[in-house]
């Protein structure tokens, strides 16, 4: 007996690249969006590159909403 399974694609990603890690980025990269970012930065891996978003810090956030 032959056991086939399909995947379609789909796969279980490791738990590190879908979480976000915060670093520090000298040169510059490109968001998801197309921004360039440096300094403090999100950065998470999907399996073949990494991804940046910009970082705000929760001191800054609240002051300039209120």
């Amino acid at each position: 007996m032959i056991a086939i399974s399909f995947t379609l694609g789909l796969r279980q990603l490791p738990a590190a690249t879908t979480a976000w890690h915060l670093c520090t980025v000298i040169i510059p990269r490109r968001t998801i969006t197309g921004r360039l970012v440096r300094g403090k930065v999100w950065r998470r891996h999907d399996g073949r590159h990494w991804l940046y978003k910009k970082f705000i810090a929760e001191g800054l956030a609240l002051r300039a909403t209120g």
